[in-house]
């Protein structure tokens, strides 16, 4: 579990995670990366389960660590933004029925993106949303919860978006200023931003922004996010097996479920239903 540092409701959420998980071995993170390495090391002990206990950020490292071992993925949603648990269908505000189904045998076979040599399970971004988790700060997280990411957006909306490169036999553009790219259907809130995805189909589904200035981007952002399919010609939609962004001289961030993780150029690729995750009946178990 992540218990992000020190704070009475870290406190809170550890004690309540303790409870659940009395008769299991609990390891709390206490640094970016720690909880991969955690959950490769009970993955190499032989641990058929391994729970994240976090945000999406916390799913991310965990997932990075179990990767190619077996083990399956449980979740005990207690992050900032919960995009990956809401996606599954898993009770998000009832941690003791997200560990009901941890106990239960019903799992979920997904594909598993990757980012040059990092995974992710839910979404990638570069561009703006990278750039704006870049500089959310951690004690905006804390005090704000998903409000410090749209006060970080308003900050970098009014800069000069970048160029980038898109590279793919699928796409329709070559150039854009924002690519967003996910396996499932959710992006950041409870509506279908990615309108075709599947976690099982084999495919990443990418929305591409043509060169738009942010106040542009922003607007265009919203009309994907509440109407039920792309229509607007600013905005590209397509499914696709591989995908490489580049940004030419421009220092461009990606992230991948919502946690920075370097600059462009970045290559995309997936493997077919390769992560197994306890998740509710009916959820589209496996």
């Amino acid at each position: 579990m992540n218990p992000a540092a020190h704070s009475d409701r870290a406190k809170r959420w550890r004690r309540s995670v303790e409870s659940l998980a009395r008769d299991c071995t609990v390891c709390a993170s206490s640094q970016a990366g720690e909880a991969e390495t955690l959950s490769r090391a009970a993955a190499e002990q032989g641990f058929k389960k391994i729970v994240a206990a976090g945000g999406d950020g916390t799913i991310n490292e965990v997932v990075n660590g179990l990767v190619g071992s077996g083990a399956m993925l449980g979740l005990l949603p207690i992050g900032t933004v919960n995009v990956f648990a809401a996606e599954l269908g898993l009770p998000c505000h009832d941690l003791n029925l997200c560990w009901d189904i941890i106990a239960g045998e019903e799992t979920r076979l997904i594909d598993l993106p990757q980012a040059n040599q990092k995974h992710f399970v839910q979404l990638a971004g570069v561009g703006l949303d990278a750039q704006v988790v870049k500089e959310t700060s951690l004690a905006l997280k804390r005090n704000l919860g998903p409000l410090s990411y749209l006060i970080a957006a308003a900050q970098v909306a009014m800069r000069k978006p970048p160029r980038l490169f898109i590279e793919s036999e699928d796409s329709p553009i070559t150039e854009g200023s924002l690519v967003l790219i996910g396996n499932g259907r959710r992006y950041g809130g409870p509506f279908p931003f990615f309108k075709q995805a599947q976690m099982d189909d084999g495919l990443l589904d990418v929305v591409a922004f043509k060169q738009l200035g942010y106040l542009e981007i922003m607007k265009y952002l919203q009309d994907v996010f509440f109407s039920s399919e792309i229509r607007v010609p600013e905005v590209e939609y397509f499914q696709t097996r591989r995908l490489r962004i580049s940004s030419g001289d421009q220092s461009v961030p990606v992230e991948l479920d919502g946690e920075l993780v370097g600059n462009c150029p970045v290559e995309f690729k997936l493997s077919g239903r390769r992560l197994r995750v306890l998740a509710p009946a009916g959820s589209g178990a496996a």
